[in-house]
């Protein structure tokens, strides 16, 4: 099957190493032929007891829309204890532009009282929120009087949260720190403008 998606985004894909032709062609469903403007690919892997866990994520931007892609290993073993077949699973979500209500971008500096301007650091999170998921932060609150035994319920945030991705150079290299820069700065020009 042929894709419409930029050569630089396939090549990206390809490799990132994970299932690069079931990636691409679930991107390229979700993507519709439409354009793309911008796009950040980012693989992760993670520990756990056991197993190592490999996830990629493909986050696109198009003139209207916010697409984002997440593939990850699946095993029967996982569900039933047996041996069974793996299985890749690939989602796809697509977001109107409109909808993004936050793009949030923390970036982590080594040595802060050296920092040079223009260098941004060594790591960098991306947060972005459009309200299907949302994280709620709750602490007991309480009142300036140090004495004071009342119960004064709780405090907290509500965050959105349903996409959050940490890029760090020293893992992944400086060029997709780069990247996942030049990608925030994209996605927060596009969603400024959409909220107008």
């Amino acid at each position: 099957m042929a894709t419409a998606l930029p050569p630089v985004l396939a090549k990206k894909i390809q490799k990132s190493g994970y299932y690069p032709a079931f990636v691409t062609d679930v991107l390229d469903v979700a993507v519709a032929d439409e354009p793309v403007v911008a796009h950040l690919v980012h693989a992760e892997t993670t520990f756990d007891m056991d197993s190592v866990r490999r996830h990629l994520s493909v986050v696109v931007l198009t003139a209207s829309r916010l697409i984002f892609v997440h593939a990850d290993d699946h095993s029967d073993e996982e569900e039933h204890g047996g041996g069974g077949e793996s299985q890749g699973i690939a989602t796809s979500e697509s977001v109107a532009l409109s909808a993004v209500r936050t793009v949030m971008v923390t970036h982590v500096v080594p040595s802060p009282e050296k920092y040079r301007p223009g260098s941004l650091g060594r790591e960098l999170t991306l947060t972005i929120g459009w309200g299907a998921v949302s994280r709620v932060d709750l602490e007991p609150a309480g009142c300036g009087d140090p004495q004071c035994e009342a119960d004064h319920g709780f405090t907290g945030t509500l965050t959105g949260d349903d996409l959050t991705l940490r890029i760090s150079a020293d893992a992944e290299g400086d060029r997709a720190l780069s990247d996942a820069v030049a990608f925030a700065r994209t996605l927060s020009s596009m969603t400024a403008g959409s909220h107008r």
